[in-house]
């Protein structure tokens, strides 16, 4: 017996079951909750898997790039941004693997919810809304990105990545989800449009999430290459989320107009995004 399935039939033997005109209120007004909490605990069938990735990829990142590279960058030309090279690309690294995430967990799964399995429809057969079932999807996967930030930033820390503390270094977390939202509610609302699945979502991995990681400022400044290059970082939610990552784990400078806009800019695309998906599965399954 699954976990919903046995706390459903505990709840009918206490009695306490309420009306079904209260449960129908409940939904109306919780429902992206309740889907939340659908999506929390299947989760839990792969949460070995996604705890040894969340430990195992910083891991490697951190080892390869920034103890492996920045050794001989550090011999080479002695420091990146005043600072050692792990600690310039370690910020980048967490914000990097944390948006890059979307692409697996907002692509597949929402084509799968509305074609493939169309596990969206059995809640849309209750009161909760289309919207409230994309708003649900959208912020359980949120939530992972919190747990694997902090491993990130924790693995960071270990390492003697921070040198601002622990304390002002941990603003990378809610910094890393932030850039995930703003990406990730904007490749959700657009899955949500797609009827089949004919290699957009590999054209989306190859040719957006690859050169957000390659040339948005993640493995050297966006400045040191050639100026007709320098607009794949200024709309990318890698380059805006490194730059405020860098500012707070190890003091990188930077005006404040420019970290004003860099927040406004991850802020405005999280808004569109989940407005646009919102309205999207709207559409897709009828109010």
């Amino acid at each position: 017996m699954t976990d919903t399935a046995h706390d459903l039939q505990r709840l009918a033997a206490s009695g306490r079951v309420p009306p079904p005109e209260v449960m129908a209120a409940r939904a109306r007004r919780w429902g992206w909750w309740y889907y939340v909490e659908y999506w929390l605990r299947t989760a839990k069938a792969w949460a070995q898997s996604i705890v040894i990735y969340m430990i195992g990829e910083p891991l490697l990142y951190l080892i390869a790039l920034g103890v492996g590279l920045g050794t001989l960058v550090d011999s080479g030309v002695g420091t990146v941004d005043g600072v050692s090279y792990l600690v310039f690309v370690a910020p980048a690294l967490l914000i990097s693997t944390v948006v890059m995430s979307t692409g697996g967990e907002l692509t597949y799964p929402v084509m799968a919810g509305f074609k493939w399995d169309r596990l969206y429809y059995g809640p849309h057969a209750t009161p909760v809304t289309p919207a409230q079932i994309g708003t649900g999807q959208f912020v359980g996967v949120m939530l992972r990105f919190v747990v694997q930030a902090a491993i990130f930033w924790a693995i960071m820390v270990a390492f003697g990545a921070v040198p601002r503390g622990v304390l002002v270094s941990a603003l990378v977390i809610p910094i890393g989800v932030l850039s995930a939202a703003a990406f990730g509610a904007l490749l959700q609302a657009y899955a949500s449009t797609l009827r089949d699945e004919g290699y957009q979502f590999a054209f989306v991995q190859r040719f957006v999430i690859m050169p957000m990681f390659l040339f948005a400022g993640t493995f050297f400044p966006l400045s040191s290459m050639p100026i007709y290059l320098h607009w794949i970082g200024w709309i990318s939610p890698v380059w805006h989320g490194t730059q405020l990552a860098r500012q707070v784990t190890y003091g990188a400078v930077e005006t404040v107009w420019l970290t004003i806009v860099h927040v406004l800019f991850l802020s405005l695309c999280t808004l569109v995004g989940v407005r646009w998906m919102r309205r999207s599965y709207t559409q897709r399954m009828g109010a």
